[in-house]
């Protein structure tokens, strides 16, 4: 507890008045001369903001069981969540979007993105498809970019954040394979919103303007929804909007 609170740099006395609970109790919690209840530990996390996955860690230490399941996209007790997904992706149409997990994993795509993957090497398509791995390896979508470094810094500033809110080895590794930051590379610049530089792709012929937003499930109370998030990939001007309008209609057609 005492890690999650510094991490989102809080004094006890921060988290105390927060969780409507003394800053005693807070530090008699963290020092383990206090056996919270599960409802305690739930409401300290909670104004933490701690994952679903790590909440679990925690009821471990306090003596109880965990609370939120981890089961499959595919799993038939989430189909309603997975249909939500798809009519999303579905919907973004002729547009492109992606959904993938905590470590950026795809878990589902629409067919607008579908073309993109023609000529990317077999082995990036191999199941777990990291979506980070894909669009800035040389074999992946990385040709493509025109303006990769940017792209390249609004990765790290992302999983940055990802990171100091959840750490997961992982995905740290991923970062440090792809993204940590060294002397050759050419783009300092601090990103500070996603949708600021698009994303610039010379693709069939012409030069693809795009900015993304990014979906998350409200109150999950599973974990494999609390990591779900969908990426949806917007045109950022009028030519951009008109190719895959073009293109969307002759997935209809066919």
């Amino acid at each position: 507890m005492r890690q999650w609170r510094h991490r989102r740099r809080l004094s006890q006395l921060d988290l105390a008045i927060a969780a409507d609970v003394s800053a005693r109790h807070v530090s008699l919690v963290e020092t383990g001369k206090s056996n919270p209840s599960a409802d305690m530990v739930l409401r300290l996390a909670d104004q933490l903001d701690v994952p679903l996955r790590d909440r679990n860690q925690l009821l471990l230490a306090a003596g109880f069981a965990p609370r939120y399941a981890e089961r499959p996209l595919d799993d038939d007790a989430l189909s309603a969540a997975r249909d939500a997904v798809e009519r999303v992706l579905r919907a973004h149409e002729p547009y492109p979007a992606v959904a993938f997990d905590r470590r950026w994993n795809i878990v589902m795509t629409n067919r607008a993105i579908e073309p993109f993957f023609a000529d990317v090497h077999p082995d990036l398509l191999r199941p777990p498809i990291n979506l980070v791995r894909l669009g800035l390896d040389p074999r992946g979508f990385a040709p493509l970019v025109v303006n990769l470094d940017d792209v390249r810094v609004v990765f790290r500033s992302r999983i940055r954040r990802q990171l100091a809110i959840a750490p997961d080895v992982e995905l740290t590794a991923i970062y440090q394979e792809l993204l940590e930051p060294n002397s050759e590379d050419v783009s300092r610049r601090s990103v500070e919103s996603d949708v600021v530089i698009p994303m610039i792709l010379r693709f069939g012929g012409r030069e693809l303007r795009l900015f993304s937003t990014i979906t998350t499930f409200g109150t999950p109370m599973d974990i494999t929804l609390g990591e779900v998030a969908i990426e949806s990939y917007y045109p950022a001007d009028a030519e951009s909007a008109a190719y895959f309008e073009e293109a969307g209609q002759g997935r209809i057609s066919t």
